[in-house]
């Protein structure tokens, strides 16, 4: 399943994102990984979650934001949850055009059994219907 976080700049949805993965990290009962492309939620984030600042692995574009999420959920198949903060940003695309990764992360999450949770800087009018889908 893939969950969806809006809004525009500024309106504190790295802070639901943080606030979700730590309410899930009390009840888990697999893993969960936070990825960011900062480290300045790093210690907000619950200890028992895997921070992952995706600039210390020369992480850029969709394809290899794509390739990294597809590595952390095969190194280890007790993943329940991930979750992405600031997917145009690591990407360096608008959310319009990355149809593309939200086709690959709904596969990686249905064939994984793993919760992705992805933060859009997008209002909801401007939400494109494949990231539609997810609300």
């Amino acid at each position: 399943m893939i969950k969806i976080i809006y809004g525009s700049k500024g309106t504190g949805k790295t802070k639901l994102l943080i606030e979700a993965a730590n309410a899930n990290a009390q009840d888990a009962k697999g893993l969960s990984v936070f990825i960011t492309d900062n480290k300045r939620c790093m210690y907000d984030v619950a200890r028992s979650v895997r921070f992952i600042d995706i600039t210390d692995w020369a992480v850029a574009g969709e394809d290899a934001l794509c390739g990294f999420v597809k590595g952390v959920a095969a190194c280890n198949s007790d993943h329940e949850y991930i979750y992405i903060d600031g997917i145009s940003r690591i990407t360096g695309k608008s959310v319009s055009e990355l149809a593309g990764i939200f086709y690959l992360l709904d596969k990686i999450s249905t064939e994984n059994d793993i919760t992705i949770t992805v933060t859009c800087s997008c209002a909801e009018e401007d939400l494109p219907d494949f990231v539609k889908k997810y609300l």
